[in-house]
């Protein structure tokens, strides 16, 4: 297993909880979420830390798609460089003959025109430990020196790079141990949590996320003899085919295509949710299975519209259900209206809710702790 070092530097941070929801091991391991991966890279841009970085996780954990992301948040450039797919010369640059001023001939470099020339931005070196040992040897000049050949790179430029680890089954080479010392290393894990709050935010269909809810372990799930399988990117994938009626093992594996169907089963025994969220649900009694409890209450948190609906939702969860599902249902709550900016118009409707207002207390205590 790739064990990932964090540099003593950023254990001030961690402390101060700058970063969350980041695990410490022996006081040396760094392992982060997605959400902390984010949170991370935000730092190190506006802090403008211009070591090298490289990001380890399994593929489809959306390492690519968070580095991307960092860099449109910062508006500044990023381009991403796939070394595996590129031979020694791609990145040195061609030798051109020259004169030298004596008359002398010579060779130059001529850089790729992939390379920056000037302003601000990310060099992304994407599957680097995919790329052969002789490709690793010229982008570890770049990395270190922030240069190759006749090229440099600009000041304003970020190098980062990403990779596999050898658990995953990738087909990838070791790090040499030189290059590898010229990193600051990450190691992005699958979280449900983080995965839930993003995928809130990018309306990800609900009954996806009620199912992942209830079977939180088939977030990213690696199945070495089928080419599908779970992971955060497969599920973004299946989210297009579900709204088109299409199979989704395509996306996730026969074997979880197979227990979402029978988990989506369980929307036809759900209580009217649309009853529920005009506020005519008294007479609607709470299922008792546990996964139509999942799919309940994050139908509810999801479908709420309005600040009302909220309401009325928060108000039949509280009068059925205990206190950890409450919980759960207002946490989803808060972060779709959140997504769709209507936490105002939430807390216009339940702000002198004394009950709410208890339940919210308990929410923000739980989110410091968190």
């Amino acid at each position: 297993m790739a064990r990932i070092w964090a540099n003593c530097f950023l254990r001030p941070w961690i402390q101060l909880g700058r970063i969350p929801s980041v695990s410490w091991y022996n006081n040396r391991l760094l392992y982060m979420n997605t959400t902390s991966l984010s949170s991370f890279l935000h730092i190190v841009l506006r802090d403008n830390i211009r070591h090298s970085l490289m990001i380890w996780g399994p593929p489809g954990v959306g390492k690519s798609s968070i580095v991307a992301q960092a860099a449109t948040n910062a508006g500044i450039d990023i381009i991403d460089i796939r070394l595996s797919q590129l031979a020694p010369t791609d990145l040195r640059g061609l030798p051109v003959p020259e004169q030298s001023e004596d008359g002398t001939p010579i060779s130059r470099w001529y850089p790729p025109e992939f390379l920056p020339r000037g302003g601000r931005g990310v060099l992304f070196m994407d599957e680097l430990n995919m790329a052969a040992p002789s490709m690793q040897g010229v982008a570890q000049q770049l990395i270190l020196d922030r240069r190759v050949g006749n090229y440099r790179l600009p000041d304003g430029w970020f190098v980062w790079a990403a990779g596999n680890r050898k658990e995953d089954r990738a087909s990838v080479f070791d790090m040499p141990t030189p290059l590898g010392n010229r990193f600051l290393h990450v190691e992005v894990e699958p979280d449900f949590e983080a995965f839930k709050a993003h995928a809130i935010a990018r309306t990800l269909d609900d009954r996806i996320l009620a199912f992942l809810n209830f079977r939180s372990d088939l977030l990213h799930k690696i199945d070495p003899g089928r080419p599908a399988w779970p992971s955060p990117r497969s599920w973004f994938m299946a989210d297009t085919l579900i709204r088109s009626s299409l199979p989704l093992a395509p996306a996730i594996g026969e074997a979880t295509a197979a227990e979402f169907a029978g988990f989506a089963q369980v929307y036809t025994s759900m209580p009217p949710l649309e009853v529920i969220l005009s506020g005519r649900g008294q007479e609607v009694s709470c299922p008792e299975e546990l996964s139509a409890k999942y799919a309940t209450v994050l139908g509810l948190a999801l479908r709420a519209s309005s600040g009302k609906e909220a309401a009325n939702a928060f108000h039949w969860v509280s009068a059925r259900m205990s206190t950890e599902w409450i919980r759960t249902f207002v946490q989803d709550l808060f972060a779709s209206m959140r997504a769709r900016k209507l936490q105002g118009e939430l807390m216009n409707n339940l702000g002198r809710d004394p009950e709410f207002k208890k339940f919210f207390e308990d929410y923000k205590n739980l989110m410091a702790l968190g």
